[in-house]
């Protein structure tokens, strides 16, 4: 078994992996799915014609899948031409086999690495001259799996036959012999082992009738679907695309909504402000209040204006000078002062003045009470 291993590397090594074997099953697994009528159709089945020599004729069978249907009997003679007159096109167009009978072979059982699967026919060549008397050159052989024990080694099956004998055994066919795609073995049941013990240089490749076409339909169908994919796929991007749009434009919609009620919150917090900096001034009654009650009856205005914080009185008054202390102490402003010079009206003998004052009282707050005349005149006269 060492030996078997040591030769296994040294061909690996030499061949390098084999993508054959892995095609295989997957075009196999692929045509599985598909129905037994489209198999059939496109040449995916193993569906073949078996010749074998009885005395001077050949039985004709025809294999369907593990079925075996027997067709006819011909001569030796017989050629593709009148395969296809006797048979239609469909049946004379399948590959054709020669199956030796039963005892004509030698079979040998082996247990390989499971790294054989890949080569087998080759590393079986490595094994004949150990398992048979006659070396590779000699004979015509293949190999078969038969099971895979749970160490993951193969239980295969060696089958050679001489090449003497079957080169004559292949003459006899006469014109078939060039057109067989392989040679395999009966068993005991009359059914092929699964081997092909034809030279890789002397199998015909044939297609099934149609082939071709079914191919370019199939080829057609894979494209359709290719191309229906992509249109769902299409379909699919152009409905994200649409729905990343939807969703940007709710988006700038929620950032408006998000603006407009924060303008609105700060328009809100403008007005609560002003109107809490309005209830914190006075009105312009009790101004007007104020300063009536402030002023001497003998003092004329001829003008009160308010310019936000600013309180300004412009009037006549004999007594304009003491007018300031009179303003004074007022909780409704602050800072009273006279704003420039005194004006002498010649027509009524009073003083023209001009007064500001800032507004910093409450409406809430009581007004102080204003100095008497004799205090006002008291304090002008100091």
């Amino acid at each position: 078994m060492s030996g078997l291993r040591d030769s296994l590397q040294q061909l690996r090594a030499r061949l390098g992996p084999g993508p054959r074997s892995f095609l295989a099953w997957w075009s196999q697994a692929l045509a599985s799915w598909l129905p037994a009528r489209w198999r059939v159709l496109l040449g995916l089945t193993r569906d073949r014609l078996l010749f074998q020599r009885d005395g001077e004729e050949l039985r004709m069978a025809w294999q369907e899948g593990a079925q075996r249907h027997e067709l006819a009997r011909l001569p030796a003679t017989v050629t593709g031409d009148d395969l296809r007159a006797l048979l239609g096109t469909r049946l004379a167009e399948l590959p054709r086999w020669w199956l030796l009978p039963a005892g004509s072979a030698l079979r040998r059982r082996l247990l390989l690495p499971a790294a054989a699967a890949d080569r087998l026919r080759d590393v079986v060549r490595f094994e004949l001259d150990r398992q048979t008397p006659f070396r590779a050159e000699d004979v015509c052989f293949d190999a078969r799996v038969l099971g895979r024990r749970e160490d993951g080694q193969l239980e295969t099956e060696l089958v050679a036959v001489p090449r003497t004998g079957f080169d004559a055994e292949l003459a006899q066919l006469g014109p078939l012999s060039a057109e067989l795609a392989g040679a395999d073995v009966a068993d005991a049941e009359g059914l092929p082992l699964g081997v092909n013990l034809l030279p890789p240089e002397a199998r015909a490749s044939r297609q099934a009738s149609g082939r071709g076409l079914h191919l370019a339909l199939a080829a057609v169908a894979l494209g359709a679907l290719v191309l229906g994919a992509w249109l769902i796929l299409d379909n699919r991007r152009a409905a994200a695309d649409a729905f990343a749009a939807q969703v940007s434009g709710r988006a700038e919609q929620a950032r408006r909504v998000s603006a407009q009620r924060q303008q609105l919150t700060d328009l809100v917090a403008g007005m609560t402000a002003l109107n809490k900096a309005r209830a914190d001034r006075p009105t312009t009654v009790e101004v007007m209040d104020e300063v009536t009650r402030r002023l001497p009856d003998n003092t004329y205005l001829e003008k009160l204006s308010i310019e936000g914080d600013r309180l300004m009185l412009i009037g006549f008054s004999p007594e304009a000078s003491g007018l300031v202390a009179r303003l004074e102490g007022s909780p409704l402003w602050r800072s009273p002062a006279l704003s420039g010079a005194l004006q002498p009206d010649p027509r009524t003998r009073l003083d023209r003045f001009t007064l500001t004052a800032e507004l910093v009282g409450t409406r809430n707050a009581t007004p102080a009470a204003a100095p008497a005349p004799g205090d006002a005149d008291g304090a002008g006269r100091d």
